[in-house]
């Protein structure tokens, strides 16, 4: 190949803003650059793969569908060796990979074939995993199917957030791209096909599926909690008239000093606990009750004894 890779490029979020940043820094050609609008109700807690892609002199879409026939005409015309897709949320038409001169890959956050689809850091924090990590593979019509170019494991500790393992997957993200990038465009990058009945899907998350219920057991919701704490819509259940919002909780381990019957919260040694549905209990670590930080002081303000009931009606003084 002479002169530069070219490439066009489908990115958002924080893996797509470093991965861009990688591309760029390595000399790749980026011809244009893909991209949402950022949504009004969401948290915008990533770089900017716009404001990137622009201060680098690249032009930028930001197509409601990446079907628009549009779109394939300006690629086609571009006639890239690489289309290359980090965390773009839509899935790329095969009228759009087929136009590659090269190849047409895709970043995903999770150790392929396991969680496939979407939201993967959320749903394997979720699931109590000790790691994941980024996977670069082929893309094909299948979502996430495609034969393997590079991967890099991270590590989930036990009390660790979606957020705090995303950034862990950004960083394998770019090494991974790094490593990979002079074989793909010397060809000979690897294709390791991936073996499907062996790994995993899962669909997308809603700010809805972060509703629990006390009477889960406490690992249960720990991970819950974990997978959706802030910047992402976090985990809540409803208690009494009120919305408890759980944002952080850490488990306590060992006998319950007090005996209590059934979910409930209480407090002990000054901490609001939380015993569960299997007996064992969680530190609210930190949670808001109707949008008030529920420390043992509101909590007895609110109850004014303890324990109480995982579902009880708060005194309306709790949220006066």
């Amino acid at each position: 190949m002479t002169g530069p890779a070219s490439s066009v490029v489908f990115a958002y979020s924080e893996v797509g803003a470093r991965c861009l940043r990688a591309l760029l820094e390595a000399g790749v050609d980026v011809r244009l650059v893909v991209t949402h609008e950022d949504d009004p109700d969401e948290q915008r807690w990533f770089a900017g793969v716009a404001e990137i892609a622009r201060g680098a002199g690249c032009r930028v879409v930001m197509p409601a569908d990446p079907a628009e026939p549009a779109l394939a005409a300006d690629i086609a015309a571009l006639a890239p060796d690489f289309i290359l897709s980090f965390n773009y949320r839509r899935m790329l038409p095969a009228a759009i990979l087929g136009l590659a001169r090269r190849a047409a890959l895709n970043m995903h956050g999770s150790l392929l074939p396991k969680y496939r689809g979407r939201a993967p850091v959320n749903w394997a924090v979720l699931n109590g995993e000790r790691e994941t990590g980024a996977s670069l593979h082929y893309m094909v019509a299948k979502p996430d199917a495609g034969a393997l170019v590079g991967q890099q494991a991270v590590p989930i500790g036990p009390d660790d957030t979606a957020f705090e393992v995303v950034g862990r997957v950004a960083e394998a993200a770019v090494s991974v791209l790094v490593q990979s990038l002079p074989r793909l465009i010397d060809g000979t990058a690897a294709a390791t096909p991936l073996d499907l009945a062996s790994g995993s899907y899962f669909g997308r998350r809603t700010p809805a599926d972060g509703e629990f219920d006390f009477g889960w057991a406490a690992v249960r919701i720990h991970n819950l909690v974990r997978a959706v704490a802030p910047p992402f819509p976090g985990a809540f259940t409803r208690f009494g008239a009120a919305v408890l919002r759980v944002h952080r909780t850490r488990r306590r381990d060992g006998g319950a000093r007090h005996a209590a019957a059934g979910p409930c919260l209480l407090v002990e040694d000054g901490v609001v606990l939380a015993q569960c549905g299997d007996g064992a209990r969680l530190e609210l670590v930190e949670a808001l009750l109707d949008d008030l930080r529920l420390d043992a002081a509101q909590f007895l303000k609110a109850f004014g004894h303890d324990p109480v009931p995982a579902r009880p009606q708060p005194r309306a003084q709790a949220r006066a």
